[in-house]
């Protein structure tokens, strides 16, 4: 029966180490035993809480002293998948913990037999009764196949010359294998002053001698989303430049949500046009696409020549958010795992299962999500809000400077960001005419690319 009870503890120790691997930390977990309740788990966290000290032992023990109130815990057990290092054992002795179980050896920094044995020493005044090698096997596999798939990584980021920071993480290319509709070969930049050696995915496809579109995604598609109008526009001659947003796509992904700011996204866009010097630039935004990209065109108004504006807003903090934008948001506080695919079929039931998948692509688990957990609460929302000053400016640039052509395309079915608010940004586009309505559109309008490519080849044309 103990046999029985130390496993089913480990098991839940266990699953704690897994959620720490899905969110990119090393898969250690632990749990508080107290007559045979569990009264407190813990993980692995010292990347995203910038902890040093927040191993998964840690954690739990102060989860279970918060809970009893009581920082001595001699009555109880603490269970954890790899064997405590040393500051972990001293913490456990200094709670009096009654018992602890743990799974595999650590010959590295094992403070329980494998390098010293803090457990052992009969100078200290309480002694802790010690059992290792509870489903070793299972949690030694655990942490085997985290470090396989980093050594991985490190191996194929090493090979394209762009190293991976130990604050991020990577999709692993065979999670974009065989995506339909999707043939083009990947470009990648880390160099940028903004990037800060982060790795970002972009799309440059065809001449330079004509109108260059820059298609600009938002929250929570990538440059997958324009894979139906970029055929449209290299047939006719033009270039195509389609970046992944830092945390989307084929980019790399910082762990934590607050490296993601209008800020930085902006002067990322703004350092990537420039680096590749972009000229007679088409802009083709939705979407968060909008929100950046229409405060682009003002810091280099020469390389604008056109402009291709779909489902989207500025947000300059001095009018409410929409009560279909709240609710939006609402959603994905309370849903931060929400199904990307889902979401794409739920509005555009001509999308095949596996073009929906495709969306999924990006992020193969939670820790990979920082992105889509942040981007909803980074709308500008008020007047000091960051990105809101810039937006006003923005605003004041297409009402009164904008000298190019202007193309609106609006989805009907978009609840959020449909006609009636395109109608305002209609209105203050300088120039805009009558926008051109996708009745059968949704908020993701790039899903009837063909038709709106060749809309724009035309329209551009005159």
């Amino acid at each position: 029966m103990a046999d029985a009870l130390s496993n089913q503890f480990m098991e839940l120790a266990l699953a704690e180490a897994r959620a720490a691997a899905a969110a990119g930390e090393v898969p250690v977990g632990a749990v508080v035993v107290r007559q045979g309740e569990v009264i407190a788990t813990g993980r692995n966290a010292p990347v995203d809480g910038h902890d040093p000290t927040a191993h998964a032992e840690i954690v739990a023990l102060r989860a279970a002293a918060s809970a009893l109130g009581n920082y001595r815990l001699d009555d109880c057990e603490l269970y954890v998948t790899l064997e405590p290092c040393a500051m972990c054992s001293g913490a456990m002795l200094h709670a009096r913990l009654k018992r602890v179980v743990f799974g595999a050896l650590d010959p590295k920094t094992g403070a329980a037999g494998s390098v010293v044995d803090l457990f052992a020493q009969p100078q200290l005044n309480h002694q802790t009764e010690l059992e290792g090698g509870v489903m070793a096997e299972e949690s030694a596999a655990l942490l085997q196949e985290f470090f396989r798939q980093r050594r991985s990584e490190k191996r194929e980021t090493s090979r394209l010359n762009h190293p991976l920071r130990d604050d991020a993480l990577r999709t692993p290319d065979a999670a974009f294998e065989g995506l339909p509709a999707y043939p083009w070969a990947p470009r990648y930049i880390s160099d940028l002053p903004a990037l800060g050696g982060l790795r970002m995915h972009y799309l440059d496809e065809g001449a330079s001698d004509g109108l260059t579109y820059l298609c600009l995604h938002g929250n929570p598609a990538w440059s997958y989303l324009y894979r139906k109008m970029i055929p449209g526009l290299l047939e006719a001659g033009h270039r195509v430049v389609a970046p992944d947003l830092i945390g989307f796509g084929k980019s790399d992904k910082p762990k934590k949500e607050n490296f993601h700011t209008f800020s930085a996204h902006r002067q990322i866009l703004l350092e990537l046009v420039d680096r590749l010097d972009l000229q007679n630039i088409v802009l083709v935004v939705q979407d968060w696409g909008g929100l950046l990209g229409l405060t682009l065109p003002m810091a280099a108004p020469q390389r604008y020549k056109g402009l291709l504006v779909m489902n989207t807003m500025l947000a300059c903090g001095d009018a409410p958010l929409s009560p279909g934008f709240l609710a939006w948001r609402e959603m994905c506080a309370k849903n931060p795992e929400f199904d990307v695919a889902r979401l794409f079929a739920r509005g555009n039931p001509q999308m095949s299962v596996q073009e929906c998948a495709a969306y999924n692509a990006p992020f193969p688990d939670k820790g990979h999500r920082a992105a889509l957990r942040a981007f909803p609460a980074m709308v500008p929302e008020f007047e000091d809000s960051d990105g809101a000053a810039i937006s006003r400016e923005a605003k004041g640039f297409w009402r009164e400077h904008w000298a190019g052509q202007t193309l609106m395309v609006v989805g009907a079915q978009d609840p959020v960001l449909g006609l009636p608010v395109m109608r305002g940004l209609q209105n203050l586009i300088r120039g805009c005419g009558e926008p051109l309505v996708l009745a059968d559109a949704g908020h993701f309008v790039q899903e009837h690319g063909g038709q709106i490519a060749r809309d724009a080849v035309r329209f551009f044309k005159r």
